[in-house]
């Protein structure tokens, strides 16, 4: 694809975030069965039902943009999961495990905030208002989901310690 307007690295930029989301609902399960934490489980589990409200969301974008949200695949994103992959990999101590996976769900989430928060100022550049308001509860439910997981390592973290 040509990127020849700011309307053009917008779609692109809005694939890399279905590619994004539909990276994070396959790797989520994973990381639900890997924590050891009650609550890190059910953070997660909450998580994987609120991308799955993300996806829908990106499809209603695309459905107004008459454009397909297929199309580009994130490396980025595929990076990070990677890397919590070898995580679970390791013959680790259950809290200094759930530990590791803040992190890298903390990645993952940093990641996405980036993201939406770049897409939805360029909504708004363009009009798109309706799309610039469920980016901008998408970029919320991120930003909220990484306080929740820095909450949650204030006592993980002393576990593993």
């Amino acid at each position: 694809m040509k990127l020849s307007t700011l309307n053009d690295l917008y779609v692109e930029e809005l694939q890399d975030l279905y590619s994004v989301e539909n990276q994070i609902l396959k790797a989520l399960p994973e990381m639900v069965k890997a924590a050891h934490s009650p609550d890190l489980k059910s953070g997660f589990e909450a998580h994987l039902r609120q991308t799955q409200e993300h996806v829908s969301r990106l499809d209603q974008i695309f459905g107004k943009l008459g454009k397909s949200p297929r199309g580009k695949f994130c490396k980025g994103m595929e990076g990070i999961l990677a890397e919590g992959k070898e995580l679970l990999k390791e013959d680790a101590d259950p809290d200094v495990l759930d530990a590791g996976l803040i992190t890298a769900a903390q990645h993952v989430e940093h990641y996405e905030i980036a993201g939406y928060g770049t897409v939805r100022t360029y909504a708004k550049l363009l009009g798109e208002n309706e799309a610039m308001a469920l980016l901008q509860k998408t970029l919320d439910e991120e930003e909220q989901t990484d306080q929740k997981l820095t909450q949650l390592s204030n006592n993980i973290n002393v576990e593993a310690l």
